[in-house]
Parts: C-alpha cells; structure tokens; sequence
C-alpha cells in the first residue's frame, strides 16, 4: 500500500497542517495516484489559481513487482514554473521535467513541489507499506 498526504503551504501559513488531504492506493502492478489541479483526474489536487502545479503534475505508478515509482509529468509549457525535489531521511533529490524516481521499498518520505515564482509549495508525504 502506498499512502500519501498533501499540504498546499503559502508563506502565510507556513507549517499549518490544516486541509491537508490523504489518498491511498493498494501495491498492486498498474495502480495509480495522481497530483495536480484536475480534481477529475487526480486524487489529490491543489488550489485552481496555483498555476504553477500542472493539471496532472505528478504520477505514481506501482510496478509489476509491487514497487512504486513518481513522475513529474510534462505539462503544456516547455518549462515549467515549479521545481520538484524528493527527500527520504538526509538525502534529497531534484525530480527533472519528465523524469521518474523510484520510491524505497518500505520506506517513507516527501516530494515538495516549489513555486518559482513566489513562496508556496505542494509537500506530498508518502509511506510505502512493505
């Protein structure tokens, strides 16, 4: 199973954990949790007026052998507005544009999507149950 919690934090509210949002998925190849600003499609969505965060933003994906993997989905620009990081304990590693990190096996921890252009973020917790 795969759990995720969602926080959409502005410099005004920094560190509330108010509205924060959960999805959850089974460890089964195919399953998918989605996060963007399309509440049609995304289990987690973020604020309509946050730009920076694409309809489909980020996808995770659990493989034929029960792993789970997020990508940072290209979006309608060419470059995007956000920079995407995801950190597991001290290290921490940039998500590029369009590009797949696998998540650790019975671990846990955060994918931050950062607005360029202002002081806002998407933190999205994740705990993979083993």
């Amino acid at each position: 199973m795969l759990e995720l919690t969602m926080a959409a934090v502005s410099a005004a509210d920094e560190g509330a954990t108010a509205g924060m949002l959960m999805a959850d998925a089974p460890s089964e190849p195919g399953a998918v949790l989605r996060v963007g600003r399309d509440k049609q499609v995304c289990r987690l969505s973020t604020p309509d007026d946050w730009l920076f965060v694409s309809r489909i933003h980020l996808e995770f994906l659990c493989g034929p052998d029960g792993g789970w993997q997020v990508s940072w989905l290209r979006g309608s620009q060419a470059e995007p507005s956000s920079e995407v990081r995801v950190s597991v304990g001290e290290y921490v590693q940039p998500i590029a544009y369009g590009g797949t990190v696998p998540l650790p096996r019975g671990g846990s921890g955060e994918i931050v999507i950062h607005d360029r252009t202002a002081p806002r973020s998407v933190n999205v917790g994740f705990y993979h149950e083993a």
